[in-house]
């Protein structure tokens, strides 16, 4: 059945670069109409705030926008025209004050995502956006309208523009699964293939490791990958590792995987300590103690730390000070594989912006323009996935709004 509302702009997903497009739009005085396949809004933010909701980074532009590799010089435009400080300023006109924590990432004083939600909700209910929950897109029709099914029955809209807002394919059941690739595809729009981002690693744990270990913490840490170091902390998990040092790692790993290359993760257990150091102390210890009481004793070294170095050496963990500080430095953990898009925060591949122009329009689809994660970009977290989310979905937007009024 036709839609008897037409708006002037259909946004498909209901996401934070949908809903930035619809509150964009809906400011030049478009009638919009958000349509998302899930029965409620915003489900992946809502779980990103279980992590305190970590919407940006403070750290500088050049440094910023350098964490989107490849993908800088298209995101570019977007992020510099709503930059960190001005996702700021809007979250706090919603009355979300921020502010900045000690690793320099940006947080809601709330530390979660239900009340920016609400209130943007709120806000955008008060306006011409209109939501249609349930609604998946199906592609378009032959005479070029978008299909929707819906509870009722299929539905057919034919905006003056759209904005696709559809998302990655990571943790497919909160909304965003990749099917609308094909649709892309049927149109002559080149989309990457998904890849998990921002992941788990795999690595081949004893039972009696996975079994006491899963979920305990690996704090204040150095991981190595190839030629990159980072500091951070890693979680065991009984498939192999996880947490913010590996995902900054993960797409290294996933492309030296693929390629055939060697996966082993080195771990620093005592990053701010020099070699030299740990062995003086080491040296210093009881002659009587057990192994684990010196590793205890003299650096306080966690269960888990101790068991890692013998999970990963064996009956070859060396037994002299210098050895074991050796060792301590430089924890080798045999990689097998990634954790897959189930369990990835984000996703690689998608819409590659070869197939887009200036401003986020679909060069096979002229008036259809595209945002967020659907896009072919990928970056770490810390807040460069939701800043370029709501960037490119204002971008989408504007660009939406310009072709329009060029118009007849």
């Amino acid at each position: 059945m036709d839609d008897p509302k037409t708006p002037d702009v259909a946004v498909i997903g209901g996401g934070p670069a949908g809903l930035m497009a619809a509150e964009t739009l809906a400011g030049a005085g478009l009638s919009v109409a958000v349509y998302e396949r899930m029965p409620s809004l915003g489900r992946r933010f809502l779980m990103a705030g279980r992590g305190g909701l970590n919407l940006t980074h403070s750290e500088p532009m050049a440094e910023f926008m350098g964490r989107y590799g490849e993908a800088a010089n298209p995101l570019g435009g977007p992020v510099e025209a709503f930059d960190p400080q001005a996702l700021r300023a809007w979250a706090e006109g919603l009355g979300q004050e921020t502010f900045v924590g000690s690793s320099g990432r940006v947080f809601p004083r709330a530390l979660k995502a239900s009340p920016l939600l609400r209130a943007w909700l709120g806000r955008l209910d008060a306006s011409v956006v209109r939501f249609h929950l349930r609604h998946h897109w199906t592609g378009w029709s032959a005479e070029g309208a978008l299909r929707f099914e819906a509870p009722a029955g299929e539905v057919v809209v034919q905006p003056a523009a759209t904005v696709l807002a559809l998302g990655g394919a990571s943790w497919p059941r909160l909304g965003a699964n990749g099917a609308w690739a094909d649709a892309l595809r049927d149109i002559g729009a080149p989309v990457a293939p998904f890849a998990p981002t921002n992941m788990g690693v795999l690595t081949d744990w004893s039972p009696a490791f996975a079994e006491r270990f899963a979920g305990a913490p690996l704090k204040a840490v150095a991981l190595t990958f190839g030629e990159q170091t980072i500091r951070g902390e890693a979680m065991v998990a009984a498939y192999g590792l996880e947490g913010g040092g590996v995902y900054a790692l993960s797409g290294d790993i996933r492309r030296a995987l693929a390629s055939g290359g060697q996966g082993q993760l080195l771990i620093d257990l005592r990053p701010d300590m020099r070699r030299g150091d740990l062995t003086s102390r080491l040296i210093g210890g009881r002659a009587g103690d057990s192994l684990s009481n010196r590793l205890r004793k003299m650096l306080k070294l966690s269960p888990v730390e101790i068991a890692l170095l013998r999970e990963a050496f064996g009956a070859d963990l060396p037994r002299s000070p210098v050895g074991l500080a050796a060792a301590i430095k430089a924890v080798p953990v045999a990689l097998t594989g990634t954790a897959g898009l189930d369990r990835a925060i984000s996703s690689a591949g998608g819409l590659k912006f070869e197939g887009l122009d200036g401003r986020l329009m679909v060069k096979a689809r002229p008036g259809v323009f595209a945002a967020g994660e659907m896009l072919d970009w990928e970056a770490p977290t810390g807040g460069y996935l939701l800043q370029a989310s709501f960037a490119t979905g204002r971008a989408a937007a504007q660009g939406a709004i310009d072709w329009l009024a060029e118009q007849p």
